[in-house]
């Protein structure tokens, strides 16, 4: 079998591309498309998954580039494949381009990780030719069931954490505290989201925040992600007078010995599918903010095992805020107890064994 992603840099897409690549391969052997130069995944899977490089990737003019799509056809044709897997949408498109000029047409299955619509163009110019839909959140499910967007072809399959990785570490949390600079008197929040505001809505976590640090001088938003130490971040920031009260730290690799520093985690995004950052802070222990987009609220219970809200929801967010700094060290370790019993049902065994299904069941 062939996974297929396209572009560069690291999000939860990629994360999630590399775990199942990797984990499938103990059942299959896979192979992995992508493009040129991708640092970050090369560098965890290379003598793991043979990797297969078909996309020079200049920004939005790889989208036109036809030599992706006849690099990418070359190595569908030589490798034969069964099945396909396309990871995000534009990988989609990569392979409808070229699934014409195959001789043997392989079973395709195409992934959605958010409850965006898709367009009359994308429902029947591509998903069309998919021969399965895997989403990440039953509630994503029932959206497209509901809007007819072939039902039949629909699979939820949540998306997994590696629990190895990401688990309570009192010794990281005391080292990542002094290397960021942190003290025993800050009460720290972590984000981590790649900066996308309109998606995301760190416009509106940074808001919310600038009310709170008015009442309690000692809090610490850490932001985590690609771009939210750029200019753009850093004029919103500096907008809401957090400079003080803001690190911006931009990508990491370390993301989960960064989450040991903090205290709590919050997440204010429009749009999300499972939100597997999210999952990953509970993984961690942490007592966790997050508005209800996409699927989260299929795990998060608001006072169980963390606290939710709604989107947009600008005065729910600061209560919920408040609420969480003036928690007892006991309701602390009951909802961090139970945020990390939730994140258990996800892992990427649990995922994967819903993948080895899934693909057996093509061949059937």
């Amino acid at each position: 079998m062939l996974e297929v992603i396209d572009g560069l840099g690291w999000c939860g897409t990629k994360e999630q591309t590399y775990l199942n690549a990797l984990h499938l391969s103990k059942h299959f052997e896979v192979h992995l498309a992508l493009a040129f130069g991708h640092r970050e995944m090369i560098e965890r899977l290379k003598g793991k998954v043979e990797l297969k490089f078909y996309e020079v990737d200049n920004g939005s003019k790889r989208r036109f580039n036809i030599k992706n799509y006849l690099r990418l056809y070359q190595i569908v044709k030589e490798g034969n494949y069964d099945v396909l897997i396309a990871n995000s949408s534009w990988s989609l498109n990569y392979v409808i381009g070229i699934l014409p000029f195959l001789k043997k047409k392989p079973k395709i299955i195409a992934l959605r990780r958010s409850g965006f619509t898709p367009s009359f163009f994308s429902k029947h110019l591509k998903y069309r030719f998919a021969d399965k839909i895997v989403v990440v959140s039953k509630k994503v499910a029932e959206h497209l069931i509901n809007i007819g967007f072939f039902p039949e072809k629909i699979v939820v399959i949540e998306s997994g954490i590696d629990l190895s990785r990401f688990k309570p570490s009192e010794e990281l949390r005391e080292e990542y505290r002094k290397r960021l600079g942190l003290g025993k008197e800050h009460k720290v929040f972590v984000n981590v989201a790649n900066w996308q505001p309109w998606r995301k809505g760190q416009d509106t976590l940074l808001e919310v925040f600038s009310w709170v640090v008015k009442k309690h001088k000692n809090l610490k938003l850490l932001l985590v992600g690609k771009d939210t130490d750029s200019e753009q971040a850093r004029k919103l920031i500096k907008s809401f007078n957090l400079e003080n009260h803001t690190i911006a730290l931009g990508y990491r690799e370390d993301v989960e010995k960064i989450l040991q520093a903090g205290d709590y985690f919050v997440l204010t995004s429009r749009s999300e599918g499972i939100a597997g950052s999210l999952l990953q802070a509970m993984a961690c222990g942490k007592v966790v903010l997050s508005t209800l987009a996409g699927g989260i609220g299929e795990y998060l219970i608001d006072g169980f095992n963390g606290f939710s809200a709604q989107v947009d929801n600008k005065e729910e967010i600061a209560q919920k805020l408040e609420k969480m700094i003036n928690i007892s060290k006991e309701e602390y370790s009951r909802l961090s107890e139970n945020a990390i019993n939730t994140a258990k049902n996800y892992s990427i065994e649990t995922n994967i064994k819903k993948w080895v299904d899934l693909i057996n069941s093509l061949s059937d």
